[in-house]
């Protein structure tokens, strides 16, 4: 299944990469051959820089890594919209030639909406970076129905950050100043902490920075789809448990005696277990924070009287039109929902996968003030 998706999206970006070479030479023709050729061989190399810092990065020393990385990745970005852009002309073309109300060379029509285009990514681009580089701190004040010990806690709750080669050491550092700034009690992370190859987070000793969290009720963390596809779950435990993270996979700790927090390996794992199972020796009178990395089964949470749900996975969709997907692909794709007696959180994730750039969604770090 893993590998049926992966030959999926490959097929699915050689497809849009003949289409963007194809309809950019055309574009390109009104300049000279010389920029057609410019165009397909630079577009070819930076298709290529995004499989082979995907593929062979964690060879590389981390500088021209990241440098590939970032190269490539961006270079993705480019190809979905550049995608987007000659579908677009395609299409008014094609009204044009059923309902002429423009006489125009279609050459030069190709070009300059090829121009317009480049232009308008390149600002959404710069804007992008700029978003993904400066976080939100998002507020919550979450009162569950089974209060009665009239307590708060403060709980910094963050997903997806993808620690490896593109987010680095450097900038977990930043990512845990963010964190001790909030003063929590409580950090929680809902997957997806580690990127693919645990590989570049030993060598750069992220446990480090990770280790420098505060927080006195502890750090607990779940695996999210990530965890699963790099060199295995056992060897990131080790590396978790060696930073200080309680990981929490299909289990429930309670905490100073005062709440539960369960946590849901990934559905990446079909053997994981089913909700109630988890939860079926506590007592669920008390407050019941969950973990669960992907926001595919709000039901559960609430069938089963948990107080507050965690997740994260979508990126809210990371980049326009991302994000218009995300909201029909999940119930909550991003932000709070309350059904019942259950409040839920989806959120957009601190870090990201792929291109460093967040157009139509933000990255986030979320402070819940949980009133119990």
């Amino acid at each position: 299944m893993k590998y049926g998706f992966f030959a999926f999206i490959l097929a699915f970006f050689l497809s849009m990469m003949a289409y963007i070479l194809v309809r950019g030479g055309q574009a390109s023709n009104y300049l000279s051959p010389t920029w057609k050729n410019i165009y397909i061989i630079s577009s070819i190399v930076l298709f290529l820089l995004f499989f082979v810092g995907m593929i062979f990065g964690n060879y590389f020393p981390l500088t021209i890594a990241k440098t590939i990385t970032f190269l490539g990745d961006s270079f993705l970005l480019v190809l979905v919209y550049l995608t987007l852009s000659f579908l677009a002309t395609d299409i008014l073309l094609l009204i044009n030639k059923l309902f002429p109300l423009i006489k125009t060379d279609i050459i030069s029509f190709r070009f300059w909406a090829m121009m317009i285009s480049v232009f308008v990514i390149f600002v959404a681009m710069i804007m992008g970076n700029y978003k993904f580089n400066h976080p939100n701190i998002v507020h919550l004040k979450i009162e569950t129905e089974k209060a009665k010990k009239n307590k708060s806690i403060k709980i910094v709750a963050l997903s997806d950050v993808h620690l490896g080669i593109s987010i680095d050491k450097k900038r977990l550092k930043k990512y845990v100043e963010m964190i001790n700034e909030q003063q929590p009690d409580l950090v929680l992370i809902a997957g997806d902490l580690i990127d693919r190859s645990i590989q570049p987070v030993v060598k750069q000793k992220m446990e480090e920075e990770l280790l420098q969290i505060k927080a006195p009720m502890g750090i607990y963390a779940i695996f999210g789809n990530h965890e699963h596809f790099g060199e295995g779950t056992d060897i990131i435990a080790n590396f978790y448990e060696k930073a200080g993270i309680k990981l929490l996979i299909d289990s429930v700790v309670l905490v100073q005696n005062q709440f539960y927090i369960a946590g849901r390996d990934d559905k990446t794992n079909y053997h994981r277990k089913n909700l109630g199972e988890i939860l079926q020796n506590i007592d669920k009178s008390q407050p019941i924070i969950l973990l669960d990395h992907q926001p595919s089964d709000l039901k559960a949470a609430e069938e089963n009287k948990v107080d507050l749900q965690i997740s994260g996975h979508t990126h809210n969709g990371q980049f326009f039109p991302g994000n218009l997907i995300v909201k029909q692909m999940f119930e909550l794709g991003y932000g709070y929902l309350k059904k019942g007696k259950t409040n839920y959180y989806v959120s957009s994730g601190l870090g990201l996968w792929g291109p460093q750039y967040r157009i139509g969604s933000q990255s986030e770090l979320v402070v819940i003030n949980f009133n119990y």
